[in-house]
């Protein structure tokens, strides 16, 4: 009989608020097959299980959690790596650290040359993390003096290197060449005593260029060779280095060719598209260095009325901010003392300055324009708005879109595959009769020419452009998946009120009608008209307590005309029917047909009046008094300014635009005429939003939801894509998949056509770098040669190759040139 195995681990749990959920997950847990025990600490938040791994797991123990409504929250950490040389090494580390204890998952970037990894501090450290990636043979850049400047300083220094290789090779390579072509020279080169002086100087010029210019390819070949994980480096080192050792043991043996021209023009080539590969992917992430280098380094802050200028990082929450014009604003806040204006543009993308005045809100990195500005620090560090904004950006990039995946696992049997094929090539071209020459030719040829690097850098070069030209523009994407699918997207569903429409609206009719009062019995209260100003007395009463918008505009009403208003004595919200509340003794009813259907009041004798009001687009809102029907008030919201280009513009874009409202149908209808739509999805009550983009996707239509990311949230989660719409600091961040920071519904189309343009460059850089390899390689092989006697000389496969992974790159970065086209409706 198997003897029992024990495993323990500690789980860091979210959601639990009494000792009765600690309880309900320690029963569930001790349920399950393999379980020995299982301890949750509710103080702690910790669960700790003891269990049999022959029976067992820990993501069955996780999903378990999960299941029964709790979280088990993993920690996320982004490290900064360098000495990858393609997107094999990328692979190489996210196997390594994905098999490792405590580890969920792990998405390196080859691009922006990061990892990020979630795990349970529990399991395993961040030193432990570092410390599997070091032993596969990386380096984590350490940050010094802010990560931005670090970064910038190890892509210099790289660049740098190169550019010196580069330049040593080229100079090397000059009269090795010249030597080597001197019999179609115009000129004649000196001759020289020493018969074999020749190959001994090609030996002592090319030696020196071989392992200090190719050190980078070795040694990233040797830790491809001992992570079982063969890439682009184990290509170059065996090409390279056939052409070297053949040429050397013919130097000193006599025996053979030289092809000291092949190793050295293949060092060269190869390191000049290195050079201009890493300066081009420098120009790509532009974009985010920028969004990263905008945050202000210092601050003045007023202490004990004394002004002291500080470091950024020592400000706190509640100092007091001074900003002279032509400053930075270095932290969030509010206006507390000042005139100016701001230019929002680093975060909204809006060029034109926002006024500020005392009690608005400021964010930090923007720019003071004109006046003097005094502020309370309401977020300081790692809490502000740019810093949440790089955070998400971060986790973007850090993110793998699905087309990339099916890219890395063609990538993973790349390289075996070409070594086989380089291996045939050479034997099939031998046993043919052509000789060890020839077929060395055509074995270095198939190795150089191969070109799994522009493979790997077609998705993830053009994601990060896409996803910093969105950030540029205040459109947030939170991942590559998000980019991805946007392009996708059939139907665009849009909520009505604070979308569509400003969300600010207002009373336009009262209409009042003879109502009974009281005791029935008495003459002189029955048949009693109510005043206008009594009628919006008891509806602005009922709706005080109210958070909905059209609650709102009724209570503003009656404040501007100086109605005193006092709190029910008993308020009750019926979500999407109404309120009801109770004042003076009086049973006050607001809200819809549903509301009055529902308490049995009745309002037939009203319809003709409803109908009339809603098909001019107003909400009408039934008011009554002891369950007798009192009036109607009736509530008009007015449309954004730029709702109807955006949703022409989607249209003519072949989208479908859907609206979705808790309003009745002939308000819905109303409004939808005004704005261009065609669907109407009406007296959709706010918990029904979200079965309502199911039933849509359940039409085999791909969907997006937009909404104001905080009532919607159930609906954005639900849709394809989520599109949060917001308002400067108050958009919800953690929300949707898309998240607008400007309050303005044509950067919905800003986020679908850069999806498209984003898309469209990973697909001709994908496209570029499948069409390049599979025409090539075969060429390389020599298929070519028994008919037209063409062979591929691998000085130009290492010239081919490196255009390869530059002209991906190149093509990548043209998306910083996107401009998003919205239709003017006129």
């Amino acid at each position: 009989m198997e003897q029992e195995k024990k495993k323990k681990t500690v789980l860091n749990i979210g959601g639990m608020t009494c000792a009765t959920c600690a309880q309900t997950i320690e029963k569930r847990l001790s349920k399950l097959d393999g379980i020995h025990s299982a301890t949750v600490n509710l103080a702690a938040e910790k669960a700790i299980v003891d269990y049999d791994p022959n029976k067992t797991d820990q993501k069955m123990i996780e999903t378990t959690i999960t299941k029964i409504g709790y979280k088990v929250i993993h920690e996320k950490i982004i490290l900064k790596i360098s000495g990858m040389t393609c997107a094999t090494c990328a692979q190489t580390i996210e196997k390594t650290l994905n098999k490792k204890e405590g580890i969920y998952k792990t998405s390196v970037n080859f691009a922006i040359e990061t990892a990020t990894v979630e795990y349970n501090p529990e399991q395993i450290s961040i030193a432990g993390i570092k410390k599997i990636i070091q032993e596969v043979g990386y380096n984590i850049i350490e940050p010094e003096g802010g990560l931005e400047d670090t970064e910038q300083k190890e892509q210099q220094k790289g660049i740098r290197s190169l550019k010196n290789k580069f330049i040593f090779s080229a100079l090397v390579n000059i009269p090795v060449v010249l030597y080597n072509f001197s019999n179609i020279l115009p000129f004649s080169l000196p001759t020289l005593p020493i018969d074999n002086f020749i190959p001994l100087l090609m030996f002592a010029l090319v030696t020196p260029v071989h392992f200090i210019v190719g050190h980078n390819f070795f040694v990233g070949a040797y830790k491809a060779l001992r992570n079982k994980n063969p890439n682009m480096d184990v290509l170059v080192t065996i090409g390279t280095s056939t052409a070297y050792f053949y040429s050397v043991f013919a130097t000193f043996t006599g025996i053979g060719s030289l092809y000291y021209t092949t190793a050295v023009s293949l060092m060269t080539f190869l390191t000049l598209g290195k050079l201009l590969e890493a300066t081009a992917k420098g120009r790509t992430s532009a974009a985010i260095k920028k969004l990263m280098g905008l945050r202000a380094k210092t601050a003045r802050i007023i202490r004990n009325n004394e002004e002291l200028e500080i470091p950024v990082e020592d400000v706190q929450v509640g100092d007091i901010v001074a900003v002279k014009p032509g400053e930075k604003i270095p932290v969030d806040g509010v206006v507390i003392q000042g005139y100016s204006g701001v230019d929002e543009k680093v975060v909204t993308g809006e060029s034109i300055p926002v006024e500020k005045k005392v009690g608005d809100q400021v964010i930090g990195a923007t720019l003071n324009k004109t006046g003097m500005l005094k502020f309370k620090a309401t977020k300081v560090g790692a809490d502000t708005f740019l810093a949440q904004i790089i955070k998400l950006v971060e986790n973007a990039l850090g993110s793998k879109a699905p087309i990339q995946r099916l890219v890395d696992v063609v990538s993973s049997y790349f390289v075996p595959a070409v070594m086989v094929a380089a291996t045939l090539s050479f034997v099939v071209w031998y046993l043919v009769g052509m000789g060890f020459l020839f077929s060395m030719t055509v074995f270095i040829a198939v190795l150089i020419i191969a070109c799994p690097c522009a493979m790997g850098l077609a998705t993830p070069t053009a994601i990060m452009v896409g996803v910093g030209k969105g950030a540029e523009n205040g459109v947030l994407i939170k991942s590559g998946e998000a980019l991805e699918t946007a392009h996708k997207l059939q139907v665009i569903v849009f909520d009505k009120t604070g979308t569509l429409t400003k969300g600010e609206p207002e009373v336009t009719d009262i209409i009042t009608i003879p109502i009974t009062i009281g005791n029935l019995s008495s003459t002189k209260q029955k048949n009693k008209k109510l005043s206008e100003e009594k009628l919006l007395q008891l509806a602005a009463i009922a709706e005080k307590n109210s958070e909905h918008p059209l609650g709102e505009a009724i209570v503003n009403s009656a404040l501007k005309r100086g109605i005193k208003l006092v709190d029910p004595e008993f308020f009750n919200a019926i979500p999407g029917h109404g309120v009801e509340v109770k004042h003076d003794d009086l049973e006050v009813l607001l809200g819809n047909r549903k509301l009055m259907e529902k308490k049995g009041v009745d309002i037939g004798f009203l319809e003709e009046k409803m109908k009339s009001l809603e098909e001019n687009g107003k909400t009408a809102m039934l008011v009554a008094i002891g369950r007798q029907a009192g009036g109607i008030i009736a509530v008009a919201d007015t449309l954004k300014e730029n709702s109807i280009d955006a949703v022409s513009t989607l249209q003519k874009m072949g989208l479908e635009a859907i609206m979705i409202t808790g309003d009745n149908e002939r308000t819905a209808k109303a409004i939808a005429l005004q704005v261009g739509v065609t669907r109407v999805l009406a007296d959709v009550l706010p918990e029904d939003k979200a079965f309502e983009i199911k039933s849509l996707q359940e039409e085999g239509k791909i969907v997006a939801m937009v909404g104001d990311g905080i009532n919607d949230a159930p609906a954005l989660a639900q849709a394809d894509i989520g599109i949060a719409v917001g308002s400067g600091t108050d958009v919800a961040l953690e929300t949707g998949d898309i998240v607008l920071v400007k309050d303005d519904l044509r950067d919905v189309v800003t986020s679908i056509q850069l999806s498209r343009a984003t898309m469209t460059k990973i697909k001709q850089g994908l496209f570029w770098a499948f069409a390049y390899n599979t025409a090539l390689i075969p060429v390389a092989a020599g298929i070519l040669y028994p008919f037209f006697g063409i062979l591929l000389d691998p000085i130009f496969a290492a010239a081919a190759m490196a255009t390869s992974s530059v002209s991906v790159v190149l093509n990548a970065s043209l998306l910083k040139r996107f401009r998003p086209k919205i239709e003017k409706n006129i």
